[in-house]
């Protein structure tokens, strides 16, 4: 009888345990990234969130600034800045809406495109490498598991911007 619990108990320690080191392995790829993007943002001359509103562009824009400082989660005066450096780098274009001058949307530009995919070029190769190791319905799983995460995430900076 006391072989069950002990094998309940020990179950839960290894989940807890395999629980553990799945946050400590995000946390850790999250820095790994953060530094991937540091080093990239240097070869092309562009802050760290320079960058990440440059993606944000990219894959939702176009976009009005305001639009951009929630979605990033910035000050709109921080963001002038940021759309400034952009510009200014070829980056991003602001265009005013013909019957509202007032209106401004911020597009990607596609020139310059080459650059970030050489820079990115060994972790997107690398990627495709550990992916190929997985079959179909294990990269449902983690392709499952990484849009769960991040939503959990959009969530908790949400639930501390409303602070």
């Amino acid at each position: 009888m006391s072989f069950v619990p002990s094998a309940r108990r020990d179950a839960a320690r290894r989940r807890r345990r395999l629980t553990t080191a799945i946050k400590e392995s995000l946390r850790e790829m999250i820095i790994q990234l953060s530094l991937l993007n540091h080093r990239v943002g240097a070869h092309v001359d562009l802050k760290d969130v320079d960058l990440d509103c440059l993606e944000l562009i990219a894959r939702h824009g176009p976009l009005s600034p305001s639009a951009l400082a929630r979605r990033a989660g910035l000050h709109p005066a921080t963001l002038t800045g940021i759309l400034d450096r952009l510009e200014r780098g070829g980056w991003v274009t602001r265009q005013r809406h013909p019957s509202d001058r007032r209106a401004v949307t911020v597009r990607a530009l596609r020139d310059r495109n080459a650059e970030l995919f050489r820079l990115y070029a060994g972790m997107n190769t690398s990627m495709d490498d550990i992916c190929a190791e997985y079959n179909e319905g294990e990269l449902e799983l983690l392709a499952n598991f990484l849009r769960r995460t991040t939503n959990a995430g959009r969530v908790a900076t949400d639930e501390l911007a409303g602070d």
